[in-house]
């Protein structure tokens, strides 16, 4: 399974190399944002973009409001998967 995780592009750092600074939850990543610039338009109309970013590249453009949701549900797995853990560890059973 290939898993998306939702950024915001915060800078560009090379046009030639299509490289931009993305806040992905709260981590500053360099990514590759060829997969989602236009040729020809200027790609620092790019910055407050969000994008879904998988292995290093930014592989498509997304809303706001998807990007909030997506992280809302990626935390709430996170919660559960460390609840799990925690029960396993305990010995617990669900």
């Amino acid at each position: 399974m290939c898993l998306g995780i939702p950024g915001q592009i915060s800078a560009i750092t090379d046009t030639t190399r299509h490289l931009a600074k993305v806040n992905v939850g709260g981590v500053l990543r360099e990514v590759n944002i060829a997969c989602i610039a236009e040729d020809g338009a200027d790609p620092q109309a790019l910055i407050g973009a969000w994008v879904l970013v998988h292995v290093g590249f930014a592989m498509s453009r997304i809303d706001e409001d998807e990007a909030k949701r997506t992280l809302q549900i990626l935390d709430e797995l996170g919660e559960l998967q460390a609840e799990h853990q925690a029960m396993q560890t305990s010995g617990a059973r669900a």
